[in-house]
């Protein structure tokens, strides 16, 4: 039996997956690493301990999965978007932190290149608003503010990656610089209809081109890993940023098709065909993926903080011991009590696209306790998610059921919750590792595991469908009370 290895690389936590061709997990590692905050609105992690524990959950699943690496028949690399790094090509070091996609330093970068009046330009070109979230402005300000970088890469001796491209060059030992079209969208410097760099939007963010990885398709043959990573030497074969491969894990291949990952940010994506669709409601519009020639886009929707939001009840507060404590805390009280929490730790996604928006909780009482806090926290997932699909009704139409995945997608208080909000069937994926099955997917169509994409769709599998229960319409209204209270209220310079 053929396997492959999917390593998905996230925001809190390096995960590595063993499949086997029936898309059954046989082996699965996971380590978490450092955040790093160094100050209001920074968000960073080092890459080489992203590199490190990666390596190390794909040996500890290959093992869990009681197979030799010579059993694989290739490798899919998923993972966190927009996350910069930038490293020496001769030495294969970063000359500074990654710069992860919440983070919200390029602020000033954003405003300046709207001011220029060149918000029109790159939204026809990249389908992306001018925001803080991409890759773009990210590289400038490492050029700008690392001693010696703008000279480094000019003699050619900087490289850009998206966590990709990284977990890429140093799986092949340094001889790959490649992305995929899917993650090369998200940088604010990809013609999504030419598929290549923009030299004219490269020029006006200030990156320096020769930085730039080559640009591919999502499921062929990149290389090979060095063969003393693993004892042998194992195509890599499949690439998507985390979305993307959700979507893909969760077979939304037809036009319309539609998926929503909870993880630490939550997700909307929209399959729209072959042809980009351009959003009225600040939507994203991006590149799904390429199979050979034919590339497929999507409509998105980011919300910043999901599941974070339970970690901060956690880490933050201490109101609960275990994420998963958080639904039997939220079903003490019958209601949220007229409590609502807008979690805009890091300012707030679509539709908003508010940098300086702060996380708020309104309508506390004397009667308010620690349970109306956790309904509020779970609430505040779902009705984020409702301002997205409202905006994506807005651009594409209706949808008629919501496929869902990641980890707070198990909470079946969240998920009946957001059938109510939503007033659609949310349909809960038999596998929350959706993610880490499309990169699984895409690499093995890419070295014969697979035949096709009506092949994938027979195993993929429902475990719930939630349908809508309650008329949540009044609460929408008192949410959206909430989100104005939060708007603009901090100062945000570069």
């Amino acid at each position: 039996m053929p396997f492959v290895l999917a390593l998905d690389q996230g925001t809190t936590s390096s995960r590595a997956i063993v499949f086997d061709e029936t898309g059954a997990i046989r082996g699965l590692a996971q380590q978490e690493f450092e955040q790093h905050f160094p100050r209001p609105g920074y968000v960073e992690h080092d890459a080489v301990q992203i590199w490190t524990t990666q390596l190390a959950t794909a040996r500890q699943a290959i093992a869990h999965a009681g197979i030799a690496a010579s059993d694989l028949s290739g490798i899919g690399i998923t993972n966190q978007r927009e996350t910069t790094v930038v490293w020496d090509r001769r030495t294969g070091e970063p000359i500074h932190r990654a710069i992860v996609w919440q983070d919200r330093r390029t602020d000033g970068i954003c405003r300046e290149l709207k001011e220029r009046g060149d918000e029109s330009l790159f939204a026809e070109r990249t389908g992306l608003l001018l925001d803080p979230y991409f890759s773009g402005t990210k590289i400038r300000w490492i050029l700008d503010h690392v001693d010696g970088a703008r000279d480094l890469a000019a003699a050619g001796h900087l490289a850009f990656g998206t966590i990709d491209t990284w977990l890429l060059w140093n799986l092949t030992g340094g001889e790959v610089h490649a992305t995929d079209v899917s993650n090369a969208s998200r940088t604010l410097l990809l013609n999504i209809r030419s598929l290549e760099w923009d030299a004219e939007l490269v020029d006006r963010l200030g990156v320096v081109g020769s930085m730039l990885p080559y640009v591919q398709s999502s499921s062929e043959v990149y290389g090979h890993t060095a063969p003393d990573l693993f004892g042998v030497s194992i195509p890599i074969a499949g690439i998507a940023g985390d979305q993307q491969a959700a979507l893909f894990g969760q077979q939304c291949v037809d036009p319309g098709s539609a998926k929503n990952t909870y993880g630490t940010g939550c997700f909307l994506l929209q399959n729209t065909g072959t042809e980009p669709v351009f959003s009225s409601n600040k939507l994203l519009t991006t590149v799904a993926w390429q199979i050979g020639d034919v590339a497929s886009y999507a409509l998105e929707g980011s919300v910043f903080v999901g599941g974070a939001v339970v970690q901060w009840l956690r880490d933050g507060l201490g109101i609960i011991r275990t994420s998963s404590d958080i639904e039997a805390l939220a079903a003490s009280v019958e209601d949220n009590g007229g409590v609502y929490m807008v979690p805009a730790f890091t300012g707030l996604g679509a539709p908003y696209w508010d940098p300086a928006a702060r996380g708020t909780i309104v309508g506390l009482t004397r009667g308010s306790t620690a349970g109306h806090v956790a309904r509020a926290a779970l609430e505040s997932i779902a009705f984020q998610s409702f301002d997205v699909l409202d905006a994506m009704r807005k651009d594409a139409g209706g949808l008629t059921e919501i496929r869902t995945d990641g980890g707070a997608a198990q909470n079946d208080f969240l998920m009946q919750f957001q059938a109510d909000v939503l007033g659609v069937p949310v349909i809960r994926s038999a596998t929350s590792e959706a993610t880490a099955q499309g990169a699984a997917f895409l690499a093995g169509l890419a070295t014969g595991v697979w035949g096709g994409t009506d092949e994938l769709a027979a195993l993929w599998q429902p475990d719930r469908v939630f349908q809508p229960k309650s008329d949540r319409s009044r609460l929408v209204d008192e949410w959206r009370r909430a989100v104005d209270r939060s708007r603009d209220w901090a100062n945000t310079s570069d």
